[in-house]
């Protein structure tokens, strides 16, 4: 089961809406009395998910750099062209994972859609390949179409994402 840090602000529930798992599955899994006593820097179990310290992939995400950087056992396997966030619509910057993957999601997102520990956000294809490269989403990573199908094939669900500036 994945091990996730509490990070200030946080409360439970947007924890479970993040990870996408029922507010009662984090109380009951975490044995939690008080919901609304849980603390930045406590450690929660989520259910669902695989403890990615097993995964030996982890993606590196630079938005000023316009990259997506993929490593397996901190080997560079990968580097892709990506589109990120435009101005009000940054992309989120921290330590995330990958909870889910929908092939064919349509219009916008391309052939690929993979969600992100952060609600609204994920890496996905694009119906514009021209955009890449370029602040031009709303806060998702944007990728070729088959370079984003490569990345689902390659990936676990509970990969490691790590979005700097």
């Amino acid at each position: 089961m994945y091990r996730y840090t509490v990070k200030p602000g946080e409360n439970l529930w947007s924890i479970s809406e993040d990870f996408r798992v029922s507010f009662q599955e984090l109380v009951e899994v975490n044995q939690i009395a008080d919901p609304a006593m849980i603390q930045a820097g406590q450690m929660l179990l989520i259910p669902g998910l695989p403890d990615n310290s097993q995964i030996p992939y982890w993606i590196q995400v630079s938005i000023s750099g316009r990259n997506l950087t993929l490593f397996r056992n901190d080997e560079e396997v990968r580097v892709y062209p990506i589109a990120v966030g435009r101005i009000l619509h940054a992309t989120p910057t921290g330590n995330f994972i990958i909870i889910n993957k929908a092939p064919n999601p349509g219009g916008p997102f391309g052939t690929m859609w993979m969600s992100l520990s952060r609600k609204h956000y994920g890496i996905h294809g694009t119906n514009d390949p021209s955009s890449i490269g370029k602040a031009v989403s709303r806060g998702c990573i944007r990728m070729y179409n088959e370079d984003v199908e490569e990345l689902a094939s390659t990936i676990p669900i509970g990969t490691s994402v790590v979005i700097r500036p």
